[in-house]
Formats: structure tokens, sequence, C-alpha cells
């Protein structure tokens, strides 16, 4: 399918564009105005990520020749079997020889690095965007050559508006939930009241333990670039050792971040004798504090129990400033659980673009979801709503 081709749907027509297509649309700056991210991220997400990311636009437009929704989307070569930790060691032997075993061209709806949300410019527009959505991603998939189609991480509030979407050859399976914590606190020593009584001794325990070295001093601001060198090194070895990873962020992505988003991006920066030991960026937005991203130097990190250490920092900042909750990303879900946290569930669509493979692929998809190779999530209270 060439760039800008129509295809028909239900009252109108869809467009694959790129970005420069969109520059002069005003639907572009609309569809994810009232989200923690919107266009400007998904722009920054196309100029930086590398390792094989082709981002596109599918511009939905009614018969009237109103632009009702403009929708990301992405490709690439998906590891089918990144949820499945126990397979990897056995799997990465074979691709030393056959580098694409069990990896398969993909279209991804949705956001290459976060949730996905529909991309309207209005609620009202969202039932008339997924049914859209329905008849045009199967003909965009198979033109360029994808063999499944995936609607990435998806919030739960969105069951009802794709309900057509798992009732019509599409299995929505659980991804890796968000995590979020309401903030109702004066401060955190209030927070350390409301948790179990283990918890509260284990966590004084190491906050004392920190203190008793030498002092750790912690700084926000929003311009990461005089740093970059200093904490790009720090990202990477928390990457390298998550279980799963989908992409990997560049220099590129949070310097962007701080020149693009100055207003709702923020940089947690810890120094310890004049070094940075760790950060975290996080966004602002709505009275939420989306905690995104956390680097630590692991030379240090242990002794300090720099996880908590932070994490006390960032939520001690976030009741400072009367926010309302306190939202994490996927994995690391023992101490979030103990913390009180509830899951924010997130889904994945899945569709094979041949139709006698589809049925195999739905039995396949509740085998390596991630989400059954985590024992700790059915701990949460609401475990149910995944």
């Amino acid at each position: 399918m060439q760039s800008g081709d129509s295809i028909p749907i239900p009252g109108g027509v869809a467009r694959l564009v790129s970005r420069a297509a969109l520059r002069d649309c005003p639907a572009w700056q609309q569809a994810f105005r009232s989200k923690c991210k919107d266009h400007r991220y998904y722009e920054i997400l196309e100029d930086t990520l590398r390792d094989g990311f082709e981002h596109h636009y599918l511009v939905l437009q009614d018969n009237a020749g109103n632009v009702r929704a403009i929708q990301p989307l992405f490709f690439l070569q998906q590891n089918l079997i990144e949820g499945v930790p126990a397979l990897r060691s056995i799997v990465d032997l074979v691709r030393k020889k056959f580098p694409r075993f069990l990896t398969m061209r993909t279209m991804m709806v949705g956001c290459a690095a976060g949730e996905g949300h529909l991309g309207v410019s209005s609620p009202q527009d969202e039932q008339w965007t997924t049914q859209a959505l329905h008849r045009a991603l199967q003909k965009i998939a198979r033109e360029n050559k994808a063999s499944l189609v995936v609607l990435k991480d998806f919030p739960s509030s969105y069951r009802s508006a794709l309900g057509n979407f798992s009732a019509n050859g599409y299995a929505r399976v659980p991804s890796m939930p968000l995590t979020r914590l309401a903030l109702h606190h004066a401060n955190f020593e209030e927070f350390l009241e409301t948790l179990g009584k283990a918890t509260r001794k284990g966590l004084r325990r190491k906050f004392r333990k920190a203190e008793r070295a030498p002092k750790i001093d912690m700084e926000v601001i929003t311009d990461i670039a005089p740093f970059i060198d200093d904490i790009y090194p720090l990202y990477l070895a928390v990457h390298e050792r998550s279980p799963l990873k989908f992409e990997t962020l560049t220099k590129d992505y949070f310097c962007r971040l701080s020149r693009d988003m100055p207003e709702r991006v923020r940089y947690f920066l810890w120094r310890q004798n004049g070094k940075i030991i760790a950060f975290s960026l996080v966004f602002v937005h709505a009275e939420t504090i989306y905690d995104e991203c956390l680097g630590m130097d692991y030379s240090v990190a242990f002794d300090l129990s720099l996880y908590f250490y932070t994490l006390r920092d960032i939520i001690s900042w976030a009741l400072a400033q009367r926010l309302k909750f306190y939202c994490s990303t996927p994995l690391n879900y023992d101490p979030k659980l103990h913390l009180g946290c509830e899951l924010v569930p997130l889904d994945l669509y899945v569709r094979h673009t041949a139709r006698l493979l589809n049925p195999i692929l739905h039995r396949a998809v509740k085998f390596l979801e991630p989400t059954r190779h985590d024992p700790v999530l059915r701990q949460f209270p609401n475990a149910n709503e995944l």
C-alpha cells in the first residue's frame, strides 16, 4: 500500500500517511490533547527510536471531509517469546544461526513507548473510529507484508469501545499492567503509616542505612541535556536487567522531551559526593505524576536501597505539589504490591492476517501473553480486572 492511498471504511475513507502530511493538520494537534503524552510525544518517538521501528499515521476521514481521528501505528519485527522468559535461553541459541526464529513482521497500533490511545478529536468519535480501524487495519497489514496486527497496551477503559475487535477476529489478552497509587496523605511519613507493619519497618531500616552513608542530594530539573552523558549509562544499566525489553530509548529521546515538552517533563537527579548515582524521568499531567524511567548506579544501588530511596523522594515531591495519583510503568511488581498500589490493566488485541492461522494464534497467545508468567500479579486485590 502506498502512502496516501485511500481505503473505504464505513462512512468515509482511511489514508496511511507520513508525519510530513500532518504538518498543517489541526486534527493532529487535537488527537491526544487530553492525554499525558500528546501528539508531540509521538513525533519524538518517531525521530529518536531505533531498532527497526517504521512509523506511520492512519488518517480517518468521514464522507463530509472531516478528519475524525489520526491513529499512530508502526511496523517492526516482533519477538514472539518476549513474554516467556523460560524459553529465552533456548531460543537465543537457535537465533545464532537463524536470527528471525520465532519472530514475525508485525503492525502495531498505538504507542511504541507507552500505553495506547485512540487518536480521536472528540470522545464522541471513539465508536466510529473503532469501526473504521477494524475495517482498515487488516488490509494495511497485508499490503505492508505484516503477518500480525496488534493493538498495543490499550487501557481497559477502552474495552467497550474496542468490543468489535474482540468479538470479530481479534484475541484480547492482558499486557503487563501499569500501577497506580492514590496520594491523599499530608507527607510521606503519613503515607508510611498506612502500610503494613513489616513493610514500614523494612523501609525505615533501608532509609536509615542510606542516611548513614555520605549525603545524597536531590535536584528536580526540566532540561536534561547538560547531564545526558551522566544519566544515559544509568538508564542502560537498569534497562539491561529488565526481563522484558520492547524498545531501547536513546539520548536524543531524553533531550527532546526536555526541549519539546518542558511543561510536562521533570527529571529527578540524585547525587552523592557530586556524582549522579540515580535519575528518574517523570511526566506531570492532570493531577497525576507518571514515573516513566529509572536509572541507577549499581555499584551503590543495593547498599543504598536506591529504588526505595528515589521512590520516597518522588512521592514526597508529588505530595508537596498536591498531586492526586502516582502511576508507574510495568514490571517490578513486588514492592508496588507492598506499597499499596493497584493495577491499571492494559490489553493487547491480536490477530493474524491469514484467516486459517488465526484460530491457532488465538490459542498460542494465551500461553505467550506475559502476565501469566508473573506470580506476583495474582496477589493484587484487583488482579481479576486483568
